[in-house]
């Protein structure tokens, strides 16, 4: 009840009933309009408004139909129901829906900004993780080198025991460091930047320098590579000899680079390592994880795994870089946002698109709702006013026969059963006596004839044809 109340349906069925009004104040359809404008703008069904108007004109049609004279009120009545209650109403929904619109936008604008800071910061992320992801690869490298030179240090013969227990603890610490390097940074991915002077040779003589037994097999022509395809050869490199130097110290390790007209491919495998290294932990993998991601990104497929005794990593990129092939297995929670930038479309919001398609139908019905209410009106009032006159006409004939000073009752045959509601005004002079009741037929009920609008004016008093006329309008 409380919420029919605040709607506009009561306001509604009060401009209703101020429409009859106006057909005999044209003031009253000032009021008719202020109504119908409040309830359109207030919470609302177009059901109920389309009730509150088929209410009115059923009522119209009853009063008409109870007193057929009132139907010359008709034109204004239409006009009054349509130009002062439908358009109103329209406009009033209009401003409703609009002002839906305006704040569905309002609120689409602060989902944007909140999108913006969300994009800006998920930058940030990124950045910092390209930052991590150098110090995972050359720290991690390095510190590996240090921890290998630092093991065959302490294998050098005739090396005092106390230098020889340094060089062990030397050991253990860099390999310490670099399972703490990992766990703090993590998995980490993509990085667009091309290594400045940076090969693959250069890798491999930094490890055979460290003390690594690693050879370098170059097969093909390496022409020009694509700065992300180089830098995915080098990351594989780099991280496989960081994992043979840490799991598999002593461990011949061979590096083959082998080129086509399609595509590179990389494998490095180490065979077992002598002897089981004391101070070496066998790490989470990460560094594989983050290089399975960076080769799939650039196009190609990483496998790694035991191979013969030791371990192999291989790798096929294409020389021309295309999208990256489908995943395994399933992305990891975090690596979308980590690692390369959310697709971002433009979706509208759904109340904001709600909103526009409800301005689009209140517009439209602004036009064609007041334009189809004064057509089928009108029509209605046009067929309802032709039947009538056509029930009222009094044929020539039948006028000729009329006699003043007949009585009423035996012209019960001759005039029909109907009056006219159209009816010419009257000639001044000649005044009728006191108590005299007129009656009014129609002459043709063919509009286009020359005496259409013409009428009979029959006068009676005291049960006595007393005058007989034709009225023109």
């Amino acid at each position: 009840m409380r919420e029919l109340i605040r709607s506009g349906t009561p306001l509604l069925v009060v401009a209703a009933a101020t429409v009859p009004l106006s057909t005999v104040s044209p003031w009253w359809a000032v009021a008719t309009a202020v109504l119908s404008g409040v309830g359109g703008a207030r919470p609302g069904t177009a059901r109920a408004a389309a009730g509150v108007l088929a209410g009115a004109v059923a009522a119209a049609v009853a009063a008409v139909g109870a007193v057929p004279s009132w139907i010359v009120h008709g034109d204004r009545f239409v006009a009054v129901l349509a130009g002062a209650g439908v358009l109103p109403w329209c406009a009033g929904r209009f401003r409703r829906q609009y002002r839906a619109l305006v704040r569905a936008g309002w609120e689409r604008a602060e989902h944007l900004e909140r999108e913006q800071r969300l994009i800006a910061d998920q930058a940030r992320l990124r950045e910092r993780a390209r930052i991590a992801q150098d110090m995972h690869d050359l720290l991690g490298h390095d510190l590996s080198l240090i921890a290998l030179s630092a093991g065959a240090m302490k294998l050098a013969p005739g090396l005092p025991d106390e230098h020889r227990e340094a060089a062990a603890g030397i050991r253990a610490r860099a390999a310490a460091a670099v399972d703490r390097l990992g766990e703090v940074i993590g998995v980490l991915r993509e990085d667009d930047a091309v290594p400045s002077g940076a090969h693959v040779a250069d890798l491999v003589e930094g490890a055979r320098t460290a003390g690594l037994p690693v050879t370098l097999t170059v097969e093909g022509e390496p022409g020009e590579l694509p700065p992300v395809t180089e830098r995915a050869v080098h990351r594989v490199v780099q991280e496989s000899l960081t994992n043979a130097a840490r799991h598999a110290p002593g461990a011949t390790v061979t590096v083959t680079v082998g080129h086509t007209a399609d595509e590179v491919r990389v494998r490095v495998a180490n065979g077992p390592a002598p002897a089981p290294s004391a101070g070496v932990s066998p790490g989470g993998g990460r560094g594989l994880t983050g290089l399975d991601e960076r080769v799939r990104l650039a196009g190609g497929t990483l496998t790694y795994g035991p191979d013969g005794g030791g371990f192999a990593v291989g790798a096929r990129l294409p020389r021309v870089p295309g999208p990256p092939p489908p995943r395994s297995g399933p992305e990891p929670a975090e690596g979308r946002w980590r690692n390369q930038a959310p697709p971002v479309e433009p979706v509208e919001p759904v109340a904001h698109r709600r909103a526009r398609r409800r301005l689009r139908r209140v517009a439209w019905a602004a036009v064609l709702v007041p334009t189809a209410a004064v057509l089928l009106l009108t029509a209605a009032l046009r067929g309802w006013d032709m039947y009538l006159v056509r029930a009222s006409v009094l044929t020539p004939g039948a006028y000729a026969r009329l006699q003043v000073g007949q009585d009423r009752d035996r012209l019960t045959g001759l005039l029909p059963d109907h009056q006219t509601p159209h009816r010419p005004p009257v000639p001044d002079g000649d005044p009728l006596p006191a108590g005299a009741r007129c009656e009014y037929y129609a002459m043709t009920a063919n509009p286009f004839a020359d005496d259409s609008g013409d009428a009979y004016r029959l006068c009676f008093h005291a049960g006595r044809l007393v005058r007989k006329q034709v009225l023109s309008p």
